[in-house]
């Protein structure tokens, strides 16, 4: 049952002085126990806590054995009278391999094995008996009995670790859903900085990756330490600073106060590239900002779940750029994030980035707005709203919020109130039009005569960095601007090209005239800034049919010298070759490797070449070699990439794909060769990877989507056509088995072209009852295939 808004907003009025006392034994290998002394004042009356799937149920109230109504669900607290209250509950429940709950992974490298729940919205009641709401905080004091050679990590701080039994200092009053546990033979590398315990931690089998990249971690998490640290004035709120790499996240990161948890993919096992590092980084610091932005404070209904993620989001490219020294992270988001923010703000599912509390009516429904508006977009509106207020104003709002709501729930017109405050702005009413509507605005640059016109499609005002080119697109000059209802002409740059936002600092398309566009489209790539290129590339493809963006790929890619930039043109390439009927001839010529002497380039070349290329001679020799033909070694993601396609076009059989997963031995070998089988192009195979995602009550989360990234094969039409009405008609049932998977059956949409007919199974389907979280998915699919 999802929680609604009234049953939350009702339980929190008769609540108060909410604690857990919580015991954990993971020493069994089917279920663990779960042990948990709720404490709580209350005005009287009934409530309920939550508790997933329980086994062996025992609960006492106030010391005396109770049998409470438990739907599976729900445990009923019946007429309470008012004052404290008691509740414990003593329970088995089964692990889970979907991340949502108690997570068991076994590694392949070396059996040994890991449990963890990572939690997040709706999950907490899978871990233990609570009230699974943001505005109920806190305190937890947790024990955990687990093997004693094991590590184990959680909020607070160790106080002991004696003979299986680990024990953690009581925190501070948090959101039960930012509680966190990890357990399992880590290797981990600690210090201390500024008297604060730190640490980050890898499995055993990543303990060479992790000492490789100890170093760079250490510092990029001192470096955002210290940022923070001069920019709030609220000190870190915590009492240790935690880092784990864990197996199977369903997330890339998630910002559990002490013990932030983070997906394996960003401890690579072994070429890091720049972007690598860079995305790393970002991560690293907004995940660091949540420890204000969401922790200190948090929201009280899901509405306002973009005062956590914008923030962060903002933070973390900010912070990553700024303080940690990783140049071009703007550049990445402007390249691979915004246009995909621009996207979502197209479709029936957008939001305000702030909505109000009655559009998000239940948890399920809280649960789909973790998407593109709260964040990218989200983050974007942040950078437009500091260049727009001033810095020193913005965060002195900031920190007014953050002190007067610490270890305590705030809403929008709390930092509203902070913020008008600080500023002379009008912070309310610009608000109104970026915070509290959805959509966009359009920039446009029209002529009059020679002379560049600027002037906006919308209700927003904006500012931002307006930049001349010449015709060889040579930069004249910068200029900030401020655009609202009246149109700003340029008159000092008469028959130039014009690129508005060239800087990125506003969330609004760009509509170029067409001497600006011409010499964009001829040039794109001789633009020396390269941040004016991801805004300029975005730009382009936002406004070009197929044929249009496959023209313009092939003639700019190949003289592109961002490897940033050639990988999200790539990915965007990806993306839309998916839903529209286009050639990946065009693709493959544009990522022709010559003699291309920068090895990130290179890479990011060859995996656009490794997923577009017919040329099986050309992959196997790739294979054969461990490397390109111009000599750069082949990554596990990349050689990866290749026997997909290999498999794809009929160039590897599955004996030889078992060779290829022995030859890798880890769990990433395990899905790689999942996806290759299923890949394959006989009748088979599919036959197979159909069965191996739905007849499987218990199949992982990363298995089922190893499986469908091979089943839905482009060159395949024919012969994956049945599994479109299959799909269809099983995904509800699948989805019902939690947001997790509901999230991986509805990304398993088919990934090629779908005829009217096959879209209209879907749109029928969507007019019967169909779990939030997947309908959500459906109904962006089919605007992204109309746009």
């Amino acid at each position: 049952m999802s929680l609604t808004l009234d049953e939350a907003r009702a339980r929190a009025a008769m609540l108060a002085e909410v604690s857990y006392d919580l015991a954990l034994d993971v020493t069994a290998a089917d279920t663990f126990r779960s042990r948990v002394a709720v404490r709580f004042t209350t005005t009287g009356g009934d409530t309920f806590l939550e508790l997933h799937r329980a086994e062996a149920l025992e609960v006492t109230l106030d010391g005396s054995t109770i049998i409470p109504g438990y739907d599976g669900s729900r445990i009923a607290l019946a007429g309470l009278t008012p004052g404290p209250h008691e509740v414990v509950v003593d329970a088995r429940l089964r692990y889970v391999t979907d991340g949502e709950g108690m997570h068991t992974f076994t590694d392949p490298v070396d059996g040994e094995r890991y449990v963890g729940g990572y939690l997040g919205v709706d999950i907490t009641q899978r871990l233990f008996a609570c009230f699974d709401q943001l505005d109920l905080r806190a305190p937890i004091t947790l024990t955990v009995t687990a093997d004693p050679t094991w590590t184990v990590l959680s909020n607070g701080l160790p106080t002991y670790a004696e003979n299986g039994q680990f024990g953690f200092a009581t925190t501070q009053p948090i959101a039960c859903d930012l509680f966190a546990v990890v357990a399992g033979p880590y290797h981990s590398v600690r210090w201390e900085h500024r008297g604060l315990a730190m640490g980050w931690h890898a499995r055993r089998s990543l303990a060479a990756e992790l000492d490789r990249d100890a170093a760079e971690l250490r510092r990029v998490t001192e470096v955002c330490f210290d940022h923070y640290a001069e920019i709030f004035t609220e000190p870190f709120p915590f009492d240790s600073y935690d880092q784990v790499f864990v197996p199977e996240l369903n997330w890339g990161a998630m910002e559990c106060p002490g013990c932030v948890t983070f997906e394996e993919s960003m401890l690579p096992r072994t070429r890091v590239t720049d972007d690598d590092r860079r995305q790393r980084a970002e991560v690293i610091a907004h995940e660091m900002s949540h420890m204000w932005f969401g922790d200190l404070v948090s929201p009280v209904w899901w509405e306002d779940v973009w005062l956590n993620e914008s923030f962060a989001d903002y933070m973390g490219f900010e912070v990553a750029e700024t303080a940690a020294g990783f140049a071009g992270t703007r550049v990445s988001f402007e390249a691979a994030y915004k246009p995909r923010a621009y996207l979502a703000d197209r479709r029936r599912s957008t939001h305000p980035v702030a909505p109000n509390a009655a559009d998000v009516p239940d948890v399920d429904t809280g649960t789909t707005i973790f998407d593109e508006i709260s964040y990218w977009k989200g983050n974007a509106v942040l950078r437009q709203l500091v260049t727009w207020l001033g810095e020193a104003d913005f965060l002195a709002g900031v920190n007014a919020h953050l002190t007067k709501h610490r270890f305590d729930n705030a809403t929008l017109e709390d930092l509203l109130s902070a913020l008008d405050a600080a500023s002379p702005r009008d912070v309310r009413g610009w608000a109104r039009v970026w915070l509290r509507q959805s959509g966009h605005d359009t920039i446009r640059v029209t002529r009059r005569g020679d002379v560049p016109v600027l002037t906006r499609d919308g209700v927003r005002p904006h500012r931002f960095t307006v930049a001349a080119f010449s015709a060889s697109l040579e930069l004249v000059g910068t200029r900030l601007v401020d655009l609202a209802d009246e149109p700003l002409a340029l008159p000092e740059w008469a028959g130039l090209v014009v690129v508005p936002n060239a800087y990125g600092e506003t969330f609004a398309r760009i509509a170029l005239d067409p001497v600006s566009a011409g010499a964009v489209s001829r040039g794109l790539a001789d633009v020396p800034d390269p941040l004016v290129r991801a805004v300029l590339w975005t730009t382009m493809l936002d406004q070009v049919s197929p044929a249009d963006h496959l023209d313009l790929l092939a003639r700019q890619l190949p003289r592109e010298p961002s490897p940033t930039l050639v990988a999200a043109a790539l990915s965007r390439t990806l993306r839309m070759v998916r839903r529209m009927p286009a050639s990946l001839e065009p693709v493959a010529a544009a990522c022709a490797l010559d003699a291309e002497p920068d090895e990130q380039r290179a890479v990011a070349l060859a995996r656009g070449l490794a997923w577009s290329t017919s040329d099986t001679a050309l992959l196997r020799r790739w294979l054969d070699a461990d490397a390109t033909d111009q000599g750069w070694a082949l990554d596990p993601e990349l050689r990866w990439a290749v026997v997909r396609r290999l498999a794809e076009l009929g160039g590897i059989d599955a004996a030889q794909i078992e060779a290829e997963r022995l030859r890798d031995g880890t769990a990433g070998a395990d899905l790689g060769a999942l996806t290759a089988l299923a890949a394959r192009p006989t009748a088979e195979a599919k036959s197979a990877a159909w069965a191996a995602m739905t007849e499987d009550a218990d199949v992982p989360v990363s298995r089922f989507r190893a499986l469908a990234d091979g089943l839905w094969s482009l060159s395949q039409r024919d012969l994956v056509a049945p599994y479109v009405a299959a799909y269809v008609t099983l995904a509800p049932s699948l989805a019902a088995r939690g947001s997790a998977f509901a999230a991986a059956v509805g990304a398993a949409f088919p990934a090629l072209p779908l005829t009217d007919e096959e879209l209209s199974l879907v749109r029928d389907a969507l007019r019967a009852d169909v779990p939030t979280v997947l309908r959500r998915a459906w109904e962006d699919e089919l605007d992204d295939r109309a746009a």
